[in-house]
């Protein structure tokens, strides 16, 4: 967050703390996007900088490695160098020096040279030296970079290696790579790339000046890097007429086609939870005998058992009855115990029976919570993400796919006309009953009489609970339900106000005039 940055940004063009570089008000000519378009900048130019550096030329690399050469008999004395195997020899005079040994850096080779001579004209370029950054950059030389003994700066180029030591010049296994790619050479002392391996092909100036970095969809330049996670799909409208008639010819063989176009193209597709929630819902919801929509809980399938948390369930009551107690909020525990009894004369709630010996039950433990539009009015939360053991009531149950209506539609829907109804469904999730056998997942303990100080009694929930993770899909998913049972009652203008205009439990409309809001209403 911007309050909480310490640090000062500055525009790094006019020193301002008004605004950032990429805003900086341009004075020369502007294209359409607003950047500066300067013709006389400099064009630019890749350049290889992992492999080459700030060399102006490409580099390449020749049979040099890292070897150790001491007199005879004193390894001690031994010193590392790079060891020159040159192309072309040519004529020198100087000094000698007899009696040496070159080793190579694993140890395995020690080889006796053959009379040294001075020479003045030995090559020293080290940029030729290979290193095991280059053979990482080249896919087909990456099995020997381990293999390719790090530079030493310390290391000198002193030896030029001729025929007179033929050995070392043997080629003992060697990798190829696509043509005029740099190849690696197994020598008796080692490793060694030859050839061009820059990454690059440009070699300019190592400075250039640039406004226009990247070029967007619809020609717009900019500062900013384009998201390489992208997919730019154009539809090639000229064959749309052929791809009717293949759809049509593959119809009519009755062979399945993947071009084949329909209403819900442009809608996500249902996730496989969402699909399993609503073959649950479609085999299991219905009417009783009091005309009232029951419901499954959705569980997973497979799924883990639930442990017995009751004595978890038990320490959270105790909690809760010392914050009621608490005098700090003296009207919260009279709430509490009003919202706990309107559940039980309204037949939401009823006393648990006795439970069998092994069967699988689960205790919910409550909380309250207010709303800051209403003090007055405490809503009893069951808290299904509590865990026991690792688990949760809501980690075994299915959330449901997201039936709400899209709330930007119901707000343009609701302002389309001058006369507005609204409708509120009053404790949405309480009107859906739970089927009977998974009401033992819905027990919860309170106290005999709705008394804090009498006995702790078991209690289970016939309603599905604010709590539960797919309480909401569940909900919409029988109002929608019943909206489409009563469309012969109410007619089909109820039914598209229940599917359309709802957003939770909140019925948002409008209609032309006031004879048409009674209308519906009615």
């Amino acid at each position: 967050m911007a309050k909480d940055c310490k640090m000062t940004l500055k525009c790094f063009e006019c020193k301002s703390e008004k605004h950032i570089a990429a805003l900086h008000p341009v004075m020369a000519d502007k294209d359409d996007s607003g950047e500066q378009n300067d013709s006389a900048s400099p064009s630019v130019t890749s350049k290889c900088t992992e492999i080459c550096g700030n060399a102006d030329s490409s580099r390449s690399c020749s049979k040099i490695c890292l070897v150790k050469t001491y007199p005879a008999g004193k390894n001690e004395k031994a010193i590392k160098l790079h060891p020159i195997h040159p192309e072309n020899l040519f004529r020198t005079s100087g000094r000698r020096a007899t009696n040496f040994i070159i080793e190579s850096m694993d140890g395995k080779l020690q080889l006796p040279l053959p009379t040294l001579i001075e020479c003045d004209m030995v090559p020293d370029d080290r940029t030729e030296i290979p290193s095991p950054e280059i053979a990482h950059h080249h896919p087909h030389l990456q099995p020997v970079a381990n293999k390719i003994h790090p530079v030493e700066r310390d290391a000198p180029i002193l030896l030029l290696l001729g025929r007179d030591i033929l050995r070392v010049h043997k080629v003992c296994k060697q990798i190829n790579g696509p043509h005029n790619a740099p190849y690696a050479q197994r020598l008796d002392l080692g490793w060694v790339i030859v050839g061009d391996v820059c990454l690059g092909t440009v070699h300019k100036p190592s400075e250039v000046n640039v406004y226009r970095t990247n070029v967007l969809h619809n020609g717009h330049t900019s500062f900013l890097r384009l998201c390489p996670n992208s997919i730019h799909v154009k539809e090639n409208y000229g064959d749309m007429a052929q791809h009717r008639s293949q759809t049509l010819s593959a119809r009519q063989s009755n062979c399945p086609t993947v071009f084949d176009r329909s209403k819900d193209d442009d809608k996500p597709a249902l996730s496989i939870d969402d699909k399993a929630f609503l073959a649950i819902m479609d085999a299991e919801v219905c009417q009783n005998t009091e005309n009232s929509w029951v419901a499954p809980l959705p569980f997973r399938s497979p799924r883990r058992r639930l442990p017995s948390n009751r004595e978890q369930a038990l320490k959270r009551l105790y909690s809760l009855r010392r914050t009621l107690e608490k005098k700090k909020k003296p009207e919260m525990k009279d709430h509490y115990i009003k919202f706990m009894q309107k559940m039980l004369d309204e037949d939401q709630a009823e006393l648990a029976p006795p439970l069998d010996k092994g069967k699988e039950h689960w205790y919910l433990p409550t909380f309250g919570v207010y709303h800051p539009k209403k003090p007055d009015q405490i809503r009893v939360v069951f808290d299904s993400s509590a865990e026991c053991d690792g688990t949760s009531l809501n980690d075994v149950l299915l959330s449901g796919t997201d039936l709400n209506n899209p709330l930007l539609g119901v707000l343009l829907r609701f302002r389309k006309e001058p006369v507005t109804l609204t409708a509120d469904v009053q404790q949405m999730f309480y009107c859906f009953v739970v089927r009977e056998d998974h009401r033992d997942y819905l027990r919860y303990l309170w106290y005999e009489d709705n008394d804090t100080n009498k006995n702790v009694v078991e209690y289970r929930m016939k309603v599905h609970v604010f709590g539960n993770s797919p309480s909401p899909a569940v909900a919409i998913y029988c109002m929608r339900q019943a909206a489409k049972q009563g469309e012969q009652e109410h007619g089909s203008d109820a039914r598209q106000f229940v599917e359309r205009q709802f957003y939770v439990d909140d019925g948002l409309t409008s209609v032309t005039t006031p004879e048409e809001a009674v209308d519906l209403l009615t």
